[in-house]
């Protein structure tokens, strides 16, 4: 007798998104006490759940380095539209609401997802490979776009404090969005082969995943992946003014806010890449963290741009001291992780300890 199936409409990871747009509905727009605050948060980590299993179903589908970016795009999307609706509805304090959350989107995925990959896989495989070709063009492109757009406003004299100027602004748009799809291009395209798993010998890592999943399936997965990623934008913002409550009750500074929305943002991605580096392939981890770190810049700032022309008072980019140094040794220390195509648990480890020094100095700047 054949085994029986699982019917794919009543899994928790197919019930998780609905459940989730239904809290949605119910809660948008109303004053929230402490029991729904809770619940709508375990709907909102349901979601954020859901989503990974749904990405995985599609990136396993359309393989790497493709898969990489379903997840990374769609994480930034919702990244974009969340900071536009507490930008536009925040007033003055949500000023600089926009350069902390990417600021705190790259030291996340740098520091955090690169460094729990890392330290995952090292600690399964002790020494892990990947291929310094594509990783280095990824950090590359990452470093350019972060310091075009988050530490150049720090130091023009066009306009007063660290902001651009409009026609400094839609300059630094359009770079942020010829850098993103040139790199996409030679990701998926031209060099596709940079950023594919290899093995300590450097080779091509063969697929010993499972057979993919069907048309039917991929579709359906893909389909429930948006209502999840919805349902995490929603709640998200329903959420943000017990963040901000609690971001204030704890004494941290207004812009811990960004940090928190960073958070919860990438944390799908930060579970995806956590679970390759368990199954060895440090490369996908490595796509996920550097790819959603360009795409957050390289789609938010374009985005922040134009909402600009909408939105009343400076929209405030450039990085204070304590932030640019912590950028600076990020970059010289993920080029030492890159170079040698191959890494410890002794790497991963440096960038988490950079991870909570951010963190840290986010909480005591």
């Amino acid at each position: 007798m054949a085994a029986r199936t699982t019917n794919p409409m009543f899994t928790w990871t197919s019930l998780a998104p609905l459940i989730a747009v239904v809290a949605l509905v119910l809660t948008w727009g109303r004053h929230l006490g402490t029991l729904p605050v809770i619940l709508v948060a375990a709907a909102l980590a349901a979601a954020v759940l859901a989503a990974v299993h749904h990405a995985e179903v599609v990136a396993h589908r359309v393989g790497e380095p493709f898969g990489s970016l379903v997840l990374a795009v769609a994480v930034t999307i919702i990244e974009v539209a969340l900071i536009v609706t507490l930008v536009i509805s925040g007033g003055k304090d949500t000023q600089s609401l926009a350069r902390d959350t990417v600021f705190a989107a790259v030291m996340i995925t740098c520091n955090g997802i690169v460094g729990l990959s890392l330290f995952v896989g090292a600690m399964k495989y002790r020494l892990i490979s990947f291929n310094a070709e594509g990783t280095g063009a990824a950090l590359a492109t990452v470093t350019t776009l972060a310091v075009m757009t988050m530490v150049v406003p720090t130091f023009t004299t066009s306009a007063l404090g660290p902001e651009f100027s409009s026609s400094q602004l839609a300059f630094a748009a359009v770079i942020s969005l010829a850098l993103y799809g040139m790199f996409v291009s030679t990701q998926t395209r031209r060099h596709r082969d940079f950023f594919l798993p290899v093995s300590h010998d450097g080779k091509p890592l063969e697929d010993e995943h499972a057979d993919p999943p069907t048309d039917r399936e991929t579709y359906f997965s893909l389909g429930l992946l948006l209502v999840s990623l919805v349902a995490v934008v929603g709640l998200a913002k329903v959420e943000s003014p017990a963040i901000e409550s609690g971001v204030a009750a704890a004494g941290f500074p207004q812009s811990f806010v960004g940090v928190v929305i960073a958070l919860l943002v990438l944390l799908p991605e930060t579970l995806a890449a956590a679970r390759a580096a368990r199954g060895n392939r440090i490369q996908t981890s490595l796509n996920l963290a550097l790819g959603s770190a360009m795409a957050s810049i390289g789609l938010t700032i374009p985005a922040i741009a134009i909402a600009s022309i909408w939105l009343d008072g400076p929209l405030l980019l450039g990085l204070g001291p304590t932030q640019m140094v912590l950028l600076a040794l990020t970059v010289v220390v993920s080029v030492l992780t890159v170079v040698p195509g191959r890494a410890t648990r002794l790497q991963g480890g440096v960038h988490l300890v950079l991870l909570a020094a951010f963190v840290f100095l986010a909480v005591n700047p």
